[in-house]
């Protein structure tokens, strides 16, 4: 039997990757794959249960999806990732309108799922969240120039904040031999832009013992035909000099660096179960602008970790001023049941962990306003990503832009460009954030 499956992903791009195998999964057994769930027999709503904002967002969607339901627009609703990983018991009791779910190690049985939900059934698979098959084939959904290449699952790094390890399983890498093969696949299908993805890219083929490490992996990934190769996530203290010296060689990796520091206080980092000292990440940091002095650094960073005082956020202010990162995503600590962090002591009051957010936010606007004043008048390589009509202009990115969480290039030209095409931009001005600029002929 033939069922029309709509998919909805949310989160990061490790569960879109996720999204994407199951949507592959039902092409292959006969379904009509869609992204609208109006109409469809089956809505696959692949969640992720990170922190309370993400919790949040899936249960609205699930709301969403029932009313859908109720007007007979939708015949089933079946939820997969975190969320149902995380809390199968609640949404059997909260949410009746869910009708199956899949945990996190049971991507592969989403076509068994759909048909017996179909047949009337109410499915539940709960697989081995250590041992999940990642080599299966995609249904790549973004954009044709761009696609990610998750070259591991899970994490093992225990951080005190993180619920992670408990929803992905233990981390482990996969071979080189089938990521190479998916990376020339995606190759010839025309993509210009691999993002390399995992919750911890450093670590990768340390599991696996057999010689293979993230520095060989990209050796050969560059021998691929990208234009741009970019790196999402690296933990400080596993970037090796081997590594720093392959992204510095290859021409193809952008310099372009994800290194979630978290926090610049060591009481701080210590209590976070973090692997870094301050003087470590500095020294780091250094090393890689001898190295690249191009080099655009993104961080991530938790305010309102329990014990953190007025002293140790202005210790983490004092960082970011130091060391000016070019990017930096700023997060309220969110106390998550299971996790040390949410049994500490010394917990800090949300609203002045919110305040302290602002705060960081403003310094770190300040800081990319800075940059990108520092940039103007140069001649940049922008990955035109098509027309906007509402600027009336195109837009794209440079190297320093990651998909949807950094900023844009807005800028015109005479003749059409179509989106994928790299072309040079004379950067001219800043706007709300984003960069303007015209065409180089």
């Amino acid at each position: 039997m033939s069922y029309q499956v709509a998919f909805v992903s949310l989160g990061c791009a490790k569960n879109l990757v996720n999204t994407e195998q199951m949507m592959a999964l039902c092409r292959d057994a006969g379904f009509a794959v869609t992204a609208d769930p109006e109409g469809a027999d089956v809505a696959v709503l692949n969640t992720c249960g990170f922190i309370d904002s993400a919790k949040s967002e899936a249960i609205d969607h699930i709301l969403e999806l029932a009313e859908l339901k109720s007007r007979g627009k939708l015949k089933k609703l079946l939820l997969t990732g975190c969320l149902s990983q995380r809390y199968p018991d609640d949404i059997r009791t909260e949410l009746p309108e869910v009708d199956g779910m899949l945990g996190t190690g049971s991507y592969t049985d989403v076509v068994t799922a759909v048909n017996q939900l179909m047949a009337g059934g109410r499915p539940e698979y709960f697989g081995d969240i250590h041992h999940t098959y990642e080599d299966g084939a995609r249904m790549v959904t973004t954009p044709p120039y761009t696609a990610y290449l998750k070259i591991a699952e899970g994490c093992s790094n225990g951080c005190a904040f993180c619920v992670i390890p408990r929803l992905r399983g233990r981390y482990r890498s996969r071979s080189m031999a089938a990521l190479l093969a998916e990376a020339e696949g995606l190759a010839r299908r025309g993509v210009k832009e691999l993002i390399v993805i995992a919750q911890d890219i450093t670590r990768y083929g340390w599991d696996l013992k057999d010689g293979a490490s993230l520095a060989k992996l990209l050796t050969q990934l560059c021998k691929l035909p990208f234009h741009w190769v970019r790196l999402h996530y690296l933990y400080p203290e596993a970037v090796t000099d081997e590594l720093i010296q392959v992204i510095a060689r290859e021409k193809k990796i952008v310099h372009y660096l994800d290194i979630p520091i978290q926090h610049a206080n060591d009481g701080i980092l210590k209590a976070m179960r973090r692997r870094s000292t301050k003087a470590e990440i500095i020294a780091l940091f250094e090393k890689l602008r001898a190295a690249m002095p191009d080099v655009v650094i993104r961080t991530s960073l938790i305010c309102g970790l329990p014990g953190e005082g007025e002293a140790e956020f202005e210790e983490l202010c004092e960082f970011l001023r130091e060391q000016k990162l070019q990017r930096a995503g700023v997060f309220q600590f969110s106390p998550e049941e299971g996790t040390l962090a949410a049994a500490m002591k010394d917990q800090v009051d949300p609203g002045t962990a919110a305040r302290r957010v602002e705060l960081v936010v403003d310094l770190q606007s300040r800081i990319m306003d800075e940059y990108n004043e520092s940039r103007l008048g140069s001649c940049v390589e922008v990955l035109c990503e098509g027309f906007d009509q509402s600027e009336g202009c195109y837009v794209g990115r440079t190297y320093a832009d990651s998909v949807d969480i950094d900023g844009r290039v807005l800028f015109t030209a005479a003749g059409l460009i179509p989106a994928g095409e790299f072309v040079w931009v004379r950067l001219t001005g800043v706007s709300d954030g984003d960069l303007t600029g015209e065409i180089e002929e």
